[in-house]
């Protein structure tokens, strides 16, 4: 069983090992949503002379049917589209915050800005723009994408740790956090204190954690993310 976990573990860091190389080195995708089909074209050139990757697509509703892309990306995003617009596509993505977006419009007005701003927009920009406006609002967007998917990458390896722990380790790890000691963490669960110091090494082990305040704050991830999950399905 202790080969077998070893293998396991040894699998699942090189998963992650090449998971991370992969978006490291992927080429990042702007994405372009725009109805006018000259737009699409102009901006989709713009994009492949600065080394990124480009999708355009004409209608909202043709970029929710892509599946999601897992490496940095951004939308740069029309107000004013056939069906479902771009106001109403950005509260689609609300739960997106790994491809920000920046809007284009041919008339937007004060209120508009400002609403697709406070909703996430990284940049709200008329047309005609500068390129060089618009090519600093996709490179501020492609970083923002990247950090925060390292960030969910660091995330899921946390919740993976977590998942590896026994329901006896979870349990004593949950005490341990509390700031209870061997001798009553023992006592709380009805189990000899040399068993409790076994656990207690297989979790800072599997944690990857080298001390309590290590665990403490881990703990405190993982609430907080099954808190923001738990908002995000209900909400």
């Amino acid at each position: 069983m202790q080969v077998l976990g070893i293998t396991m573990s040894l699998a699942g860091t090189l998963r992650r090992d090449v998971g991370s190389l992969s978006m490291a080195i992927a080429k990042p995708i702007v994405f372009v949503v725009d109805d006018d089909a000259w737009v699409r074209e102009s901006l989709e050139t713009l994009i492949q002379d600065e080394g990124w990757r480009s999708e355009t697509f004409a209608t909202a509703q043709e970029f929710l049917d892509r599946p999601r892309a897992f490496t940095p990306s951004c939308l740069v995003l029309d107000i004013s589209l056939p069906g479902l617009n771009g106001l109403e596509l950005q509260k689609r993505l609300a739960e997106r915050t790994d491809m920000p977006i920046i809007f284009i419009t041919g008339h937007g007005d004060i209120p508009m800005s400002v609403g697709a701003m406070k909703a996430g927009a990284v940049e709200f920009l008329t047309k005609p723009f500068n390129d060089e406006v618009l090519l600093t609002a996709i490179w501020q967007a492609l970083e923002r994408s990247r950090l925060a998917l390292a960030r969910e990458a660091e995330m899921q390896e946390l919740r993976d740790h977590y998942a590896s722990l026994t329901p006896r380790e979870r349990d004593v790890m949950a005490l341990v956090v509390s700031g209870l000691l061997n001798k009553q963490i023992a006592g709380e669960l009805g189990i000899a204190e040399s068993t409790v110091k076994a656990h207690r090494g297989q979790v800072m082990q599997k944690m990857k954690a080298n001390s309590v305040a290590d665990l403490v704050k881990m703990t405190a991830r993982l609430h907080q993310s099954a808190a923001t999950n738990h908002s995000m399905s209900s909400g």
